[in-house]
């Protein structure tokens, strides 16, 4: 089962490309800080703006530098199921552990409509595959009676939940009879969500304060909720800085900080601006995550 810290990579960027030698190193330095999971080419990975040669390249170099250490769950989402096919037989071949999906953006399809794409996923490989559920950008949302029917099929074994909803484990728990696996999509909501019913997060965050975000998953995880609501009270004002602006610019501008790669993303997503960026220097000073350092 797929739990604890996972993070959802950035893409770095240098000069308008993909920096390639950048990505193995974030891969590295997540490694080293003791991340449990790595998601490439999702929302925060900038998949929307990647090409499917882009996506693609991004996906295997993470599982090449990963090296069998870490799972590898590869983005490979699309409201087009012959994309979102052609994503996950990509996958397969390059080693991933398991994909993740999300669908009905733009062409808002019902309750149905979504099953019959994920069934259809579902159907085209071997590999497991987690739902994910974000009706703030995927404009539909997979109700816990659909999400039910969907984990009914064998290789669907689990939800990034990103609906803000508390009672989404619980309902979903109380329908799907087999070992599931409950993913936060929200930083913020983590831990609240671990209480529901949840077993982990995959994190904005952590692509800043890894350690931070697994050590508090491993709190959950073992029942210390005080200890965890600790570690969430001490990351809360970094997870709402990197939010003060369209993500990922807040990741990575904060990532540039740490070393780990420039602060470019592509159009639609501009610079952050000066207050936002003195957001995050804060929430990481806070952290000791960074130095005291002269703005410019």
């Amino acid at each position: 089962m797929i739990s604890g810290s996972l993070v959802a990579l950035v893409t770095p960027f240098h000069n308008g490309e993909i920096d390639e030698d950048a990505l193995r190193c974030m891969v590295r330095w997540q490694i080293d800080q003791g991340t449990q999971g790595l998601v490439p080419a999702g929302t925060t990975g900038e998949s929307a703006t990647l090409s499917a040669v882009e996506h693609k390249r991004v996906v295997e170099i993470v599982i090449d530098e990963a090296a069998g250490v870490l799972p590898v769950v590869a983005g490979a989402g699309s409201n087009n199921p012959r994309e979102a096919i052609e994503f996950s037989e990509h996958a397969v071949g390059s080693g991933a552990t398991a994909t993740l999906h999300v669908a009905g953006y733009y062409n808002r399809p019902n309750q149905e409509g979504l099953f019959k794409h994920f069934e259809a996923v579902h159907d085209a490989t071997d590999l497991p595959i987690i739902v994910y559920n974000i009706p703030p950008r995927a404009v539909v949302d997979i109700n816990p009676d659909t999400m039910a029917r969907i984990a009914e099929l064998p290789r669907i074994v689990g939800v990034k939940d990103a609906t803000g909803d508390l009672n989404r484990p619980i309902l979903e728990g109380m329908r799907i009879k087999k070992e599931f696996s409950y993913l936060s999509g929200e930083d913020g909501t983590a831990v609240a969500y671990n209480a529901s019913g949840g077993n982990g997060c995959i994190s904005v965050t952590a692509n800043i304060a890894p350690a931070l975000c697994r050590d508090m998953q491993i709190a959950c995880a073992e029942g210390d909720y005080k200890l965890a609501m600790s570690l969430q009270r001490q990351l809360m004002p970094l997870h709402v800085a990197l939010f003060f602006e369209p993500s990922p610019a807040g990741a990575k501008y904060a990532a540039s900080l740490l070393g780990l790669c420039s602060s470019e993303c592509r159009l639609p997503i501009t610079e952050l601006t000066p207050g936002a960026k003195k957001a995050i220097d804060d929430a990481m000073l806070q952290l000791g995550l960074i130095q005291l350092r002269k703005r410019a």
